[in-house]
């Protein structure tokens, strides 16, 4: 039975390997598409690279890495849904609050490296 699961995960394995490749390939094509095309019109160059983008994700997709990746959006964009964001009075406040805090630190910072300096220059016999 453990045989036949590891040669299983073996085939899939290649299989989401080639698979990817073939993603690959066709998004590059598409980019080629692109810039082979150069005498052609402008849409149409756009609508060969954004081909060869939706193929390459769609082949990308039937592999098991495009699905779990796949899982992974939709799950993030699920979570971002329950996200309570703040409101414009609540971000004005935190932001007030947080220059208000980063000036408080920086008059006390400035004190503390003036006092030590007056000491510095008092222990060493420098300064004015």
């Amino acid at each position: 039975m453990d045989t036949q699961t590891t040669e299983q995960q073996a085939v899939s394995s290649h299989k989401d390997t080639l698979l990817l490749i073939a993603a690959v390939a066709l998004l590059l094509g598409g980019m080629v598409a692109f810039y082979a095309f150069a005498e052609a019109p402008l849409l149409v160059r756009w609508l060969a690279m954004l081909g060869g983008l939706a193929a390459g994700l769609f082949v990308a997709y039937q592999a098991a890495p495009g699905k779990a990746l796949w899982g992974y959006v939709t799950g993030a964009r699920t979570e971002l849904r329950k996200v309570v964001w703040p409101s414009r009075q609540e971000s004005i406040q935190a932001t007030l609050m947080i220059a208000v805090v980063v000036l408080i630190m920086a008059v006390l910072l400035w004190g503390l490296d003036s006092a030590l300096l007056w000491g510095v220059e008092k222990l060493t016999g420098r300064g004015s």
